[in-house]
């Protein structure tokens, strides 16, 4: 059974308030104008994931908010400052049965996590590897189960950015 892991970046956080802890920055008028632009996207390819994993961090869960991906929500303090082995670790505990999930999370590991997993031909993977922007979302498909999830294991099938849908 193919699988479907749809990984997603943050929208654009506010640095308004230096004071604020990084754990409690909210999106900034920029990331919830991409958050709109996203959830039209997710809305019209029908990304329909059956969880949703993301970061406790109040920007991850307001693009969670934003976003209302179907399925069951989540909220993972361990991906909050996870780098990638942490969040594929976490991957590798789903149950196999598991058709679909997002994982919304932070830089550096959102993008490494793609690379490592994505098999190494196509465009898409010369995008993610040149930056993958806040409200980036990769999707990726696999036929391993969860436990086996590893290095090329996986093909990247779509990329985009919020920029490039607002002008779509």
């Amino acid at each position: 059974m193919t699988k479907q892991l749809f990984v997603l970046r943050h929208a654009k956080s506010s640095w308004d308030d230096p004071g604020l802890p990084d754990h409690d920055r909210p999106l900034a008028p920029r990331g919830l104008s991409a958050v709109k632009v996203l959830a039209e996207h997710v809305r019209s390819n029908e990304i329909e994931p059956v969880l949703v994993l993301c970061s406790s961090a109040r920007r991850t869960q307001e693009t969670l908010e934003g976003l209302r991906p179907g399925g069951e929500w989540v909220i993972e303090p361990e991906l909050y400052g996870a780098g990638t082995s942490t969040v594929l670790e976490r991957l590798r505990r789903l149950p196999e049965d598991t058709p679909s999930v997002m994982v919304i999370g932070h830089n550096p590991a959102m993008q490494v996590l793609v690379l490592r997993l994505a098999a190494v031909d196509g465009a898409c993977v010369d995008e993610v590897q040149r930056k993958f922007p806040t409200g980036a979302l990769a999707t990726l498909t696999f036929e391993c189960g969860w436990s086996e999830l590893g290095p090329g294991c996986a093909q990247l099938t779509s990329f985009v950015r919020p920029k490039q849908l607002s002008l779509g």
